[in-house]
């Protein structure tokens, strides 16, 4: 019990000291700050390497914008509801400002082999929502609990197809379902869709570390709390396929990465 309180007033006392510190790796779901990671190291044993360099950049597009085939949901009135505009496929997403949305970016090598990093305690959410994923593209760690919610008042059948981890598939029939599950091994990407609408598709990226982010609306990403360092840095998106930069950080210093992707 005294080991077990002192463990406990470390983390408070470190946290508290670092509260203002800014985050470590944050992707779309958030994986918590530096001192936090710290913090929750020192008290535990934990071996982790944190920084303070950060990359960022954004993901452009050249060429015609292509057209994303509609999508029938004449036979789900219920989610054909909750679309103002028909609903289209949402492979290829062109932001206004010639950038892409959707777009897994992550650093792929160059992080320390004995580095550890403690795995989120909140579950990254994924919902079925107008029959469509939302969001299309996320990101979590090994172990770290992905939700599956249900917010259409029909039938969905979740599918996983995995190549380094285990599948999985299941049916939630009703609205607010939740059902929660995990990923083993890192993978990009785990592709998951909908056995009872094929239009349904969805891609997570498992890894071991909090390093990544996906592109939204502007098409940037920041990738912050980096130790000092050469990484490589990949750009996956799931119909151009990957990019790769090569960037070095020191200190507490930003770097930026820009990639391309061309129509085809």
């Amino acid at each position: 019990m005294q080991r077990f309180a002192a463990i406990t007033a470390a983390i408070v006392i470190a946290l508290a000291c670092g509260a203002d510190a800014g985050s470590a790796g944050e992707g779309a779901d958030g994986a918590g700050t530096p001192d936090t990671t710290r913090a929750i190291a020192a008290a535990s044993g934990v071996a982790t390497q944190a920084g303070g360099a950060t990359i960022r950049g954004s993901v452009k597009f050249t060429g015609a914008k292509p057209a994303n085939p509609r999508i029938d949901m004449s036979e789900e009135p219920k989610c054909a509801e909750k679309h103002r505009t028909p609903p289209v496929q949402q492979a290829v997403v062109v932001n206004p400002n010639g950038t892409l949305a959707n777009v897994f970016v992550y650093v792929k090598s160059g992080l320390p082999a004995d580095a550890k990093y403690p795995v989120p305690a909140q579950p990254v959410v994924i919902d079925q929502d107008g029959c469509e994923y939302r969001p299309r593209v996320l990101g979590l760690m090994v172990g770290q609990q992905l939700e599956i919610r249900n917010s259409d008042p029909l039938l969905h059948n979740i599918k996983a197809r995995g190549t380094k981890n285990r599948g999985f598939n299941i049916s939630q029939p009703r609205a607010n379902m939740k059902t929660t599950r995990t990923f083993n091994a890192p993978e990009v990407m785990v592709a998951l869709e909908c056995n009872v609408h094929g239009w349904m598709q969805a891609f997570v990226g498992v890894l071991p570390h909090p390093f990544y982010a996906v592109t939204g609306a502007d098409g940037s990403f920041t990738i912050k709390g980096l130790p000092a360092g050469t990484y490589t840095v990949e750009a996956w998106h799931e119909k151009y396929g990957t990019r790769t930069a090569t960037v070095t950080v020191a200190g507490t210093e930003t770097k930026t990465a820009d990639f391309t992707f061309a129509a085809k």
